[in-house]
């Protein structure tokens, strides 16, 4: 049986052997004994599972620019040359070991107001105190996300700091050996943040207007397109809706596309929501297809749809209909680290098992 999610894709002179991705997931298990924002054995363990799983591309979870642009004490980096290090010894264990010729990309991010926050499975939340590690957070203004301490209200020279980081830390992901470079710019982080005329308030040319609002995205989407190799693709992951009244649109995030791949951004991520706290998500499988569709069709970029999907079926549909050029999976991917290698099964193709593993191909059945 032909399928298009186990078809390759070339982005640039990158070429990814199917259209079947792993989505950056936070592990928040970046301790300080190792280092701070350090990626450790856990992380090579997490990832590197994937590839023996079959995944194709790997995106690394969110890492921060700079330090306050974590969203939690426990969070990864990419501003040093410790953490950089870390990184490097998963790069190289992904390209060894995968099933496939399996890539990886490293996702920059910066958290703004939503940084300095207690991990998920910490017996509170909320912001972290300085006391107990916390620091002072950034943000377009000085009004605090739900719940969260106050930032500061970012001057034009943090601002300008913040583009330099992002290029500085994409330079890093270069000399580690990543494959591609996706700036985060969803999800209610900095650069979302400055997007969102539900957060961005500012009257300076940071703000007022939805180009405004858009020129540090597409400031950061520039420095980075500077810094990395011509051959390499850059991605951004974008939330196409704020699922809140006189918040960002689908519309709106179409024309930040349309304007990010005049940049050099090569496949648009799309997801959604993370803004504010009063946002009201329909998340049913497959809710943010729409957006990835739309996206491509009408800014003319590829994309990836990412969201609740979990079956073979569903995302074969996705991509071999054109709605999006490949998908991102995250919590189908933490059930089943070999997803890849039941939906090829389950659709019919042939995909290859690490060879560890090859005593156990199924030939009657997964």
């Amino acid at each position: 049986m032909a399928s298009t999610l186990f078809s390759p894709i070339s982005l640039r002179s990158l070429d990814i052997a199917h259209r079947g991705w792993v989505s950056p997931m936070c592990q928040y298990s970046c301790h300080p004994e190792t280092g701070e924002g350090v990626p450790n054995d856990w992380h090579l363990m997490h990832l590197g599972s994937f590839a023996a799983g079959g995944a194709a591309l790997i995106m690394s979870e969110a890492a921060a620019v700079n330090p306050a642009g974590r969203i939690s004490p426990l969070d990864a980096g990419l501003y040093s040359d410790e953490q950089a290090a870390g990184w490097e010894r998963i790069v190289h264990f992904v390209h060894r070991h995968g099933a496939v010729d399996c890539r990886i990309g490293a996702q920059l991010a910066h958290a703004g107001r939503k940084a300095s926050t207690y991990w998920p499975f910490a017996d509170r939340t909320g912001s972290v105190k300085e006391a107990d590690g916390g620091w002072p957070t950034v943000g377009p203004t000085n009004e605090a996300y739900d719940g969260y301490a106050a930032p500061s209200a970012m001057s034009e020279e943090d601002i300008q700091g913040v583009v330099a980081d992002f290029a500085a830390a994409a330079a890093r992901a270069v000399s580690v050996g990543f494959d591609t470079v996706e700036i985060h710019g969803a999800h209610g982080y900095l650069l979302h943040q400055f997007q969102s005329p539900l957060i961005n308030t500012r009257t300076d040319r940071w703000g007022g207007s939805e180009e405004g609002r858009n020129r540090l995205m597409l400031a950061v989407v520039e420095a980075v397109r500077e810094v990395i190799p011509d051959s390499m693709p850059l991605l951004l992951r974008i939330s196409a809706s704020d699922w809140a009244d006189g918040g960002v649109d689908s519309d709106a995030s179409t024309r930040l596309a349309r304007a990010a791949a005049a940049r050099g951004v090569d496949l648009v991520d799309v997801s959604s929501g993370g803004a504010v706290a009063h946002q009201k998500i329909n998340a049913v499988p497959g809710y943010q297809a729409g957006f990835a569709e739309q996206v491509k069709r009408d800014a003319g970029v590829p994309t990836a749809a990412v969201g609740l999907l979990t079956s073979p079926t569903q995302v074969e549909d996705i991509v071999a209909n054109g709605r999006a050029d490949a998908v991102f999976m995250a919590r189908a991917a933490l059930r089943d680290p070999h997803w890849w290698l039941r939906a090829a099964y389950e659709l019919g193709v042939s995909l290859p098992w690490v060879p560890q593993y090859q005593r156990a191909v199924p030939r009657h059945g997964f």
